[in-house]
């Protein structure tokens, strides 16, 4: 029976944290669109209070 490799104890890297760091990214990225999106909107229903005009709120059925 041959002595194993200096490197055969070892086992494979585990992926668990970089799949974890990934969804975090990804979690913080959709986070980032929906808020600017939010603000985005907001910001125009502000523009039009400050022009003067009225019904500013958008109609929801």
């Amino acid at each position: 029976m041959p002595a194993p490799a200096p490197g055969d104890d070892e086992e494979p890297p585990n992926r668990r944290g970089a799949l974890a760091a990934i969804l975090v990214l990804v979690a913080l990225a959709a986070a980032g669109i929906w808020l600017s999106g939010a603000l985005r909107d907001t910001g125009r229903i502000q523009d039009c209070v400050m022009a003067g005009r009225k019904n500013c709120a958008p109609v929801t059925p």
